[in-house]
């Protein structure tokens, strides 16, 4: 494992990681006592019922990290015997008896994900509780899940069920220090929903790709504290080389039929744009969500932050500047409303997730009909009306900019009519579980036209200075481009010319009831352009995983990109293949499949078992 720095902490360090990790406490990201013995308590009686169905209780995720902060979900797997199936027991047996329990509410079941989940909350806490059918009569009392042996014949959804216990697990025996390692991931995840790109769904990196990405610079600075790490990590990963991979330790192989991550042997791995592989066998891409929107908003979010950092370490700023947040509501003249809803909140919380991890592809669909001159950046999270029960309704915002370095052309308009039908389409039709009342209406909305109920308290914060000057400006150039066209006419031979302000083309109004008997609205965006002159475009086949289509020319260069990482896996060479050995990187477990074996021994860690008796006690 390669190191770039061994140097230990001085004077300075100590003080500026204080300084740093003030900041986190002043923010109030850490859970109180009350909150963590709440959720003691919650898994104590959780492990108690789940016994009595002759199952062990695990946890993973950031719970099991130690950086769960105030309100963070906890995540569990539930581990049967061999005789107790997902079907019949998991949400049959169990589901009843969590039915049953006292302070149990909004239980939600979900047996067709990728990865089957029972939802709900347990006396206020969010549980997502997950569940593997292993190959045992009796489960063993020291169960160690980082065993590959685990997973013979095994289906690939109790393998991807057992990976967020597995993979957390690794991580934590693969850092140098834990406890710098914690604040250092507790400071990188604040700032990345600071900035906006905190959301695995949506395209950005989640909680587990966060942890491998900060895991790797803990590997490589194994001494340092947690001011360095911050400021190392942007340094490293704003000069990144995607789709170079990030690995913990090298890749492994086993003699079992689950998919590893190699784009020597397997098309789809060679598109990935940023790999980020998880330290378990079997090892894949925990962040193929990522597009090449998001990697390029993820970059310049990396670059900003480095450079940052260089002006804390020269003493010119404070840490607090690294965490301002990114205005998005202040900083595109246009957007895209997206407004879901359900009869109630069960139907909604289920439509809800699909429409959110769908919300990535109205991008690519955008910027792929735009040809690529309208940049979209969705905000990663909903809103809800005050005056709306927000239990079966909510929204979500998309910025729309022109690609910066392209020129506005005479008369462009941006007609999203047809892009806009096709996405909602596909919303509905590829949504088996749709039914009557489940919603998605999208409309066009001015900078001037936001909601007042997306800004804190419901209250428009008044336009800056700078802002008012840049819109003076854009006035007065717009007057003397008027100015200038009409001396230009007056010398043509009576010719007119003008030039229209180029815009998003879209009616306010545009809406659609989703369901499987609603035809496409083709009234609801409009253009210069009708949309009954325009050829209807074939619908477009979305993959559940692989949803970024690239052109000839970056197929080409995925292709060699694909080769050059084969010819590294082959000769051994993926170290420097990576710039930095082998990175690895945690995948949320509905995201990857387990990564088990390594190719160096590391400290065994116990199994992430609950046994809350004595605590109950």
């Amino acid at each position: 494992m390669e190191i770039i720095s061994t140097s230990a902490p001085t004077v300075l360090d100590v003080i500026s990681t204080k300084e740093l990790e003030k900041i986190l406490v002043d923010e109030k990201l850490f859970a109180s006592e009350e909150e963590s013995l709440g959720r003691v308590e919650v898994l104590g009686r959780l492990d108690g019922i789940i016994q009595e169905a002759n199952a062990k209780l695990f946890t993973f995720g950031s719970y099991r990290l130690g950086v769960a902060g105030p309100s963070t979900d906890i995540d569990a797997l539930c581990v049967g015997p061999c005789y107790a199936t997902r079907h019949d027991d998991f949400f049959g047996k169990l589901f009843r008896m969590l039915q049953e329990t006292p302070l149990v509410e909004d239980l939600t079941p979900v047996p067709d994900a990728r990865v089957p989940v029972i939802k709900f909350k347990f006396n206020g806490v969010s549980v997502d509780l997950l569940y593997a059918q292993l190959q045992f009569s009796v489960i063993p009392e020291e169960l160690d899940s980082l065993q590959d042996s685990l997973l013979h014949n095994l289906d690939e959804q109790t393998v991807l069920s057992l990976n967020g216990c597995r993979v957390t697990d690794r991580i934590l025996s693969l850092v140098p220090n834990i406890r710098n390692f914690r604040s250092t991931l507790r400071c990188l995840r604040f700032w990345a929903k600071r900035r906006g790109i905190y959301s695995n769904a949506m395209g950005f990196l989640g909680g587990i790709n966060w942890a491998l990405l900060v895991a790797r610079v803990c590997q490589l600075y194994p001494n340092a504290l947690p001011n360095v790490l911050v400021s190392r990590f942007f340094k490293i990963f704003a000069h990144w080389k995607w789709p170079n991979p990030v690995m913990l330790c090298p890749i492994q192989y086993q003699a079992m039929p689950h998919h590893v991550w190699d784009p020597r042997s397997n098309q789809r791995d060679r598109k990935h744009l940023m790999p980020i592989i998880t330290p378990s066998y079997p090892c894949t891409n925990s962040s193929y969500n990522v597009s090449s929107t998001t990697l390029r908003i993820m970059q310049e979010e990396f670059q900003r932050a480095k450079e940052l950092c260089e002006e804390i370490e020269a003493g010119k700023r404070t840490w607090i500047t690294l965490f301002e947040p990114y205005h998005f509501f202040g900083s595109f003249k246009n957007y895209l409303q997206i407004h879901i809803a359900a009869k109630n909140a069960g139907d909604f919380r289920q439509w809800k997730g699909w429409v959110e991890s769908r919300l990535r592809q109205l991008i690519h669909m955008i910027e792929r009909d735009m040809g690529g001159v309208l940049q979209c950046r969705l905000y990663p999270g909903d809103f809800s009306e005050n005056s709306v029960k927000s239990s079966s309704q909510c929204h979500y915002f998309m910025g729309l900019g022109r690609k910066q370095g392209v020129s506005p052309q005479d008369g462009e308009k941006f007609d999203m009519r047809l892009t806009v039908d096709e996405f909602k389409s596909h919303v509905v039709w590829m949504y088996s579980s749709w039914k009557q009342g489940m919603q998605i209406h999208v409309s066009h909305l001015r900078c001037q036209d936001i909601p007042d109920f997306v800004f804190p308290g419901g209250v428009r914060p008044p336009k800056s200075l700078n802002e008012k000057k840049r819109k003076r400006i854009e006035v007065i150039e717009s007057t003397k481009l008027k100015k200038s066209e009409s001396s230009t006419a007056g010398h043509s031979s009576g010719q007119k010319s003008s030039q229209t302000e180029s815009g998003v083309a879209l009616d306010g109004s545009h809406g659609l009831k989703s369901g499987p008997s609603v035809e496409p609205s083709t009234s609801s965006v409009s253009s210069s352009t009708s949309a009954s002159s325009r050829p209807q475009r074939p619908a477009v086949s979305i993959e559940t995983e692989d949803d970024n289509a690239t052109s000839v020319s970056q197929a080409q260069n995925f292709n060699q990109v694909g080769a050059t990482v084969a010819a590294a896996l082959a000769t051994g060479t993926i170290s420097s293949f990576c710039q930095n050995e082998s990175l690895e990187e945690l995948e949320p477990p509905e995201l990857t499949a387990p990564c088990f074996k390594t190719a160096f021994v590391a400290t065994q860690k116990p199994i992430i078992k609950l046994q809350f008796s004595s605590l109950v006690k």
